[in-house]
């Protein structure tokens, strides 16, 4: 491996940080980073890429608990908070469609269609339709608060969930669309998709450890740490500025950036 692995890991964080958040697609910015020559991390196996990628959405994660622990922290001086174990009811609901799937259609994902440049325009320009469209109907959200939530809507929100299992579709942006959708604000639907995505998160790095082994080299583990603590720093910022933004605005804008970055995507690819 070369030095500049280092610095190809810290982009790799940057963009992670970014756009696992941001309804974008991260796994689509990461793929199709690893597309230009001078980004692709040298010497080392596709396992390993893959086992990257999944192991720095984990750090994002991480900022979220750090971010929303109060929040997630049932356990009081008093006992066990009753909302919050019932927010994690709905978290544990919602999260059992997209555990399911995963299991079940990981290996053929990555073998068929993980790659696919094709299949990541699609998803990319399909679901920035989807955003314009539904903002554009300027429907007032029946639901404010996550305690307002009903189970049947955490499940439902899940199977949107499911959709994230296509590159490209962005785990963030499938359920917050389906959140919103369903009748959620802007707010809830953001952070419901932040709650979902740690045990889906943490499940799926657990799975690609495994499936890769827990035995790095001394350079193989040093990207892994660069990548990792970038992607927690960046992921930090992001969720904050996501946070504050849709509390004035909507998610057209990355509506249109979906949509021209998946023009750009099929246009380089057709080209190439």
């Amino acid at each position: 491996m070369t030095a500049l692995n280092f610095l190809r890991a810290l982009v790799y964080g940057i963009i992670q940080g970014i756009t696992e958040w941001l309804p974008i697609s991260s796994t689509g910015h990461l793929i199709l980073a690893n597309e230009i020559p001078f980004f692709k991390l040298d010497g080392i196996s596709k396992d390993f890429f893959n086992m990257f990628i999944v192991v720095i959405q984990l750090a994002s994660i991480l900022a979220v608990i750090l971010i929303y622990f109060k929040k997630l922290n049932p356990f009081t001086t008093k006992g066990l908070k009753k909302s919050t174990m019932q927010m994690w009811y709905k978290v544990i609901i919602g999260v059992i469609p997209a555990a399911v799937a995963g299991f079940l259609l990981d290996d053929f994902i990555e073998a068929k269609i993980n790659d696919n440049p094709f299949v990541i325009a699609a998803a990319l320009i399909v679901y920035g339709i989807l955003f314009i469209f539904i903002e554009n109907r300027e429907k007032k959200p029946k639901i404010n608060d996550i305690d307002n939530l009903t189970y049947k809507t955490a499940l439902l929100i899940g199977v949107f969930q499911v959709l994230a299992l296509i590159p490209g579709t962005s785990r963030s942006g499938s359920t917050i669309l389906g959140a919103i959708i369903l009748g959620t604000s802007r707010t809830v639907a953001a952070e419901f998709s932040f709650f979902l995505a740690i045990p889906v998160m943490f499940g799926a790095s657990l799975l690609k450890l495994v499936k890769y082994g827990f035995v790095f080299s001394q350079a193989e583990f040093f990207v892994l740490a660069v990548g990792f603590v970038t992607s927690f720093i960046v992921s930090y910022f992001a969720i904050r500025f996501l946070v504050s933004y849709i509390k004035k605005h909507d998610f057209k804008v990355f509506g249109y950036y979906r949509i021209i970055l998946g023009i750009i995507v099929l246009a380089y690819f057709l080209l190439k």
